[in-house]
């Protein structure tokens, strides 16, 4: 994961105005049929209304958006040819190319942006990413100008990758509901590949953009995205050679597979806007959970060492906090729970939680993800013999799907559960959705399930979400981590070790930017 450019954004976002150089890659064919596997099965294609890797990957492809970054997290032109940005950091002026079309003709306006954000305001799950936007002003076709209530230094990587796709009024601005929009499943976009076939489950068939804003690009002709029912059948198909690209793969046993193929890259760039952070979750208003010492106590009950070493063979790396290693926002110096039993046993005693007869203080439910054992079954089941020896009886919930898990976690029905959580680039966009106060919001998974409220971590992420003096936003944030950290409303056990497998020997400029698979693959080509 390549570092964070931190002074490089600060000046991005102080300077001023910009007409960056389009993005620098290898010159490319035309021509050949990319197919990307995967286990993320979409639900429907508009990542304007729905997150998650399975709708954002066909999403960047057929959507555009105002901004893209380069694998130096540096801004560049995308349907915004230039920007400027307010002294006072309230508003950010986007000066739209002309040639721009969505993929029925029509002309893409300013309108179309305004559109768009306040679509994704109203509907995306990250709340806080538009927040502060009080109005897109349409001066001109061409001209759309973000006003903010307050200086917003989150707004640039906020309308890149799947975040703020530039969706058609005409098309979306019937009255209907934009969630459930039959064009979710046969979406209209002004990205590199129009849309051909969405069969769920199964395949989503892309095709080139003859009419793209970009002149030349994209070099690939088609792109399908195929369905596999697991990362192993999947990895199989990439070491056999059916399968082109391979992104998201994080078994690390398939990482080491692949790796012995040679004519397969296997690279862990490209993923560090992600920030995927793998973590044990506690419904703090269980009768129990709510009890900071309990929480602790779990904290300093299991080996993290003993995760990342033995289950997954070293290739994942330690978390200790809600903003993953990599980012310029993250604590270095809080509590990293060590295995610490005695410890563990006496903060349960100071809870007032003695163990009987049996050695048993209390029985706990654990939900985890199907799907991913090893990041999350897997630890699942170490816990359960592990917490035993504190003292804490734990029943494994298992859940037929995803949908079913969410519906239980997000419901906070639950006691403790595993969860896989995104950073998204900057701390308002990923990081804020699970602990302020206001996003606690039963029936949405991924808000604040945890039920965690602390109203000095709220001023906290408040006043670093508006600072533009980079330096105090960093102090800012990991004065919060540490209070987080400290309450463990979670405990953070590993980031994800995400790698892109794919054949070198056929692939050209593959995607290795900041935002990885999820951003346009218009200059990915066969040599």
């Amino acid at each position: 994961m390549k570092k964070f450019g931190v002074m490089a954004l600060a000046a991005t976002l102080l300077a001023g105005t910009f007409a960056s150089a389009p993005l620098q890659a290898e010159e490319g064919k035309p021509g050949g049929t990319l197919v990307i596997g995967t286990t993320q099965k979409a639900r429907h294609l508009n990542p304007a209304v729905q997150s998650g890797i399975a709708t954002a990957v066909p999403g960047t492809q057929i959507f555009a958006t105002p901004l893209r970054f380069d694998e130096n997290w540096q801004a560049k032109p995308y349907l915004a040819e230039s920007w400027e940005i307010a002294e006072d950091g309230k508003s950010i002026t986007l000066n739209l190319r002309k040639n721009a079309k969505f993929h029925d003709g029509k002309p893409i306006t300013s309108e179309d942006v305004a559109f768009s954000l306040q679509t994704v305001k109203d509907n995306h799950p990250f709340k806080t990413m538009f927040a502060p936007v009080t109005a897109v002003e349409t001066p001109d076709a061409h001209t759309a100008i973000l006003k903010f209530a307050q200086p917003h230094p989150a707004a640039m990587l906020a309308m890149s990758g799947a975040l703020l796709p530039i969706i058609p009024k005409h098309v979306y601005g019937d009255g209907q509901d934009a969630k459930s929009h039959p064009a979710n499943s046969a979406p209209v976009g002004s990205g590199p590949f129009k849309f051909v076939e969405f069969k769920p489950g199964q395949h989503i068939i892309l095709e080139k953009n003859p009419d793209y804003f970009l002149e030349g690009k994209p070099y690939l002709d088609k792109i399908i995205i195929k369905n596999y029912k697991d990362p192993t059948s999947l990895a199989l198909a990439t070491d056999k050679g059916e399968v082109t690209m391979f992104p998201f793969l994080a078994s690390t046993r398939d990482i080491a597979r692949l790796k012995k193929n040679k004519d397969i890259v296997v690279t862990s760039d490209g993923y560090a806007a992600v920030g995927p952070l793998n973590w044990l979750a506690f419904n703090t208003n269980n009768e129990y959970l709510k009890h900071k010492k309990v929480r602790q106590a779990i904290a300093y009950g299991f080996d993290q060492k003993f995760i990342i070493n033995a289950l997954h063979g070293g290739l994942s790396k330690p978390a200790s906090g809600p903003v993953a290693p990599g980012s310029p926002y993250y604590a270095p110096d809080v509590e990293k729970y060590a295995l610490d039993l005695d410890k563990a046993n006496a903060l349960l005693d100071e809870a007032g939680f003695k163990a009987g007869d049996d050695g048993t203080r209390f029985t706990l439910g654990l939900d985890y993800i199907p799907g991913s054992a090893e990041m999350q079954k897997s630890i699942a089941e170490y816990l359960k013999p592990q917490l035993k020896k504190i003292g804490i009886n734990v029943e494994l919930r298992a859940s037929p799907d995803f949908p079913t898990w969410a519906k239980r976690v997000g419901g906070h029905e639950f006691d403790m559960t595993m969860d896989i959580v995104f950073n998204w680039a900057d701390p308002v966009i990923g990081v804020h959705r699970t602990y302020i106060c206001s996003n606690i919001r039963k029936g949405v998974i991924w808000s604040n399930t945890q039920s965690y409220c602390n109203e000095e971590v709220d001023k906290l992420l408040d006043t670093a979400g508006k600072e533009l003096d980079q330096a105090k936003r960093i102090a800012l944030y990991q004065q919060a981590q540490k209070i987080i950290v400290d309450e463990a409303p979670q405990v953070f056990i590993n980031t994800l070790p995400y790698h892109t497998a794919y054949n070198a020997t056929k692939l050209g400029n593959p995607p290795l930017t900041i935002w990885g698979a999820m951003s346009p693959l218009d200059e990915v080509y066969f040599k």
